[in-house]
């Protein structure tokens, strides 16, 4: 079946024109579930940009590549959801993407680092492309359809998992999917006035939110204390 969003150029854009990429086959074995590490893109794992779309605007964040290489060496998959309204908007397209993720790939690699699954939402409900129009899309955060995929593709224990963002709206998608917590980063988006207190809302008695100066702080979260 081909649907409106298949292009044979980015095979990992889905049926649901949601970008899902695997990059490991680690975790699909018979050593059972691992809680896995969600982490938002910009803001979080590389420098806020407005609009991310040239590779020479990389820039990882301080901490970035070794929180994750703790993560590969804990064998705690890594799990990147991002929003891209961008491209609803027409600002760029998946070619763009594609090329400021390869950009990325190569700077963690260079540290020995890996991000496992790449999943990317280009509905907005502005814009007036392909993928405008969709005021209410369940993959874009805080909902929660981002984080429901990944549990399709690779073997991991939700319940147990915990989310990095620098906005409130990152920790909802997770609270959303049922996972245990959420960790508000001031970069990037997350020192912006109301966030932290939208981020600590969230709170519940099965949903912890913690806050943190950046994803450098996120190696003493619980995941890691196994």
């Amino acid at each position: 079946m081909i649907s409106k969003f298949t292009n044979p150029k980015f095979p990992f854009v889905s049926q649901t024109g949601i970008w899902e990429e695997l990059r490991t086959d680690r975790f699909n074995t018979p050593q059972g579930k691992s809680p896995a590490l969600f982490l938002d893109r910009d803001g979080v794992i590389v420098k806020e940009v407005n609009y991310l779309q040239d590779p020479d605007d990389v820039e990882l964040i301080e901490g970035a590549a070794e929180t994750i290489l703790k993560a590969n060496e804990t064998n705690i998959p890594v799990i990147m959801v991002t929003n891209q309204a961008g491209i609803a908007y027409g600002y760029f397209g998946w070619a763009e993407f594609d090329a400021v993720q390869n950009q990325l790939h190569k700077e963690l690699e260079e540290r020995d680092a890996r991000i496992d699954v790449i999943l990317a939402c280009p509905f907005h409900q502005k814009g007036d492309t392909l993928w405008g129009g969709y005021p209410d899309h369940e993959a874009r955060k805080p909902h929660p359809g981002m984080l429901l995929r990944a549990v399709k593709m690779i073997d991991i224990d939700l319940a147990q998992s915990w989310i990095i963002g620098d906005r409130a709206s990152d920790l909802e998608a997770g609270q959303n999917a049922g996972i245990a917590g959420g960790q508000h980063v001031l970069t990037g988006h997350g020192s912006r006035k109301g966030e932290r207190d939208l981020a600590n809302a969230l709170i519940t008695p099965s949903f912890s939110v913690r806050e943190a100066v950046s994803i450098q702080d996120a190696r003493t979260l619980p995941i890691f204390e196994a």
